[in-house]
């Protein structure tokens, strides 16, 4: 039987050879007698999982010594709270607003430093992105934080800002969320990563936080323990019981990952390889269509998440009941932007952006 392409912005779809397996070991993992669900997180099974998962995460993205990988818990949302606690010593932040999350980042911040807007692409509609080289950094910032890729509104960063070539000396802040393993990261660039599992990586539940190591110990005062980057390095994010089960999907994924192949490329280039071809291919029939369009400067279009309209809204409900009637489910936009988003992630294949594209054309045809 053939799934239903599932093109939810999370949590969203995950490869099936991962379901498979997980399946597979759900009562019992590699004749432990337990499924991982029921482990003790401080048992010698469960930390060889966990150990496995973060070596495979670290050579998948390339990831330098001088960075701790945490597994930890609350999400992005909660990771705006965290970083401020963590990073801003009660001082001063610098935000790049590009669109809803960055917002909310920027907002939840305010309650542990000061905050300033060094952009904002808010008059494009986020549509667009500030130019690094018109950022208004101030020279005292804890640190610069951007999101970058926009899961609402289809805005991404295809290439880091350099801070140091702008005059800044703070570490770049990235949620990188929504487009985590889809490519590289050149973290030269980078002082802390975090990202929510529940978009590439696996369930809802655990967060990747990916830290470099001078930033530990400099937690404020109120920050929870639980909470204090310095401290869950320490103890190897098993400070408090993590989210094993989440933690285990996760390193089949990162497994999984490091299987994948395009012609030579293996690993993130094979993965960055097929994301670009999925999402050119989505980008084209929308843009060559008299019926649906997408408002995102080309330079910045995300590839992970595709929002578009209908130009005429009163057939949103019939597009939407033809989709799930074809097995394409998931698709309307999120409610502050209203139309529809397809949310292209590593686990979705060619095929499904083949068979939303078909839809795409067919449903414009009968609606001409």
């Amino acid at each position: 039987m053939t799934r239903p392409f599932n093109f939810s912005a999370g949590p969203a779809n995950l490869p099936e050879e991962v379901l498979q397996q997980a399946a597979s070991e759900m009562l019992d993992w590699h004749g432990s007698g337990m499924s991982v669900m029921e482990m003790s997180h401080r048992g010698k099974e469960f930390i060889s999982i966990c150990e496995q998962a973060e070596a495979d995460f670290r050579e998948l993205m390339a990831i330098p010594e001088d960075f701790s990988i945490l597994f930890m818990q609350g999400g992005g949302l909660a990771e705006n709270a965290i970083v401020p606690l963590n990073l801003s010593r009660g001082e001063s932040a610098d935000f790049v607003v590009s669109g809803s999350w960055s917002d909310k980042s920027q907002k939840e911040a305010r309650k542990y430093c000061d905050v300033q807007i060094a952009a904002s692409s808010e008059d494009s509609g986020y549509t667009s992105l500030a130019p690094a080289a018109s950022w208004q950094l101030r020279p005292n910032a804890r640190y610069v934080h951007i999101c970058t890729n926009e899961t609402i509104n289809g805005v991404e960063f295809h290439e880091l800002p350099d801070l140091k070539a702008l005059g800044s000396n703070a570490p770049l802040v990235i949620d990188f969320s929504s487009h985590v393993a889809s490519r590289p990261v050149d973290w030269s660039r980078v002082g802390l990563a975090f990202g929510g599992a529940q978009k590439n990586l696996g369930p809802a539940g655990v967060t990747l936080v990916v830290v470099r190591k001078d930033l530990l110990g400099h937690a404020l005062p109120i920050c929870p323990s639980a909470f204090n980057y310095k401290t869950v390095a320490d103890n190897e994010s098993m400070y408090n019981t993590p989210p094993t089960y989440a933690i285990y999907i996760a390193g089949l994924t990162f497994q999984w990952l490091k299987r994948q192949k395009e012609g030579q490329a293996t690993g993130i280039a094979a993965i960055e390889l097929r994301n670009q071809a999925k999402a050119q291919r989505l980008y084209d029939a929308i843009d060559h269509s008299s019926l649906y369009m997408n408002k995102v400067d080309k330079a910045c279009r995300s590839r992970m998440n595709v929002p578009f309209l209908l130009r005429d809204e009163s057939r949103n409900d019939a597009f939407l009941a033809g989709a799930k009637a074809r097995g394409l489910l998931q698709l309307k936009g999120h409610k502050s932007v209203g139309g529809m988003r397809a949310s292209i992630y590593n686990a979705m294949p060619m095929a499904g952006v083949e068979a939303l594209v078909s839809y795409l054309q067919e449903f414009e045809k009968s609606h001409a």
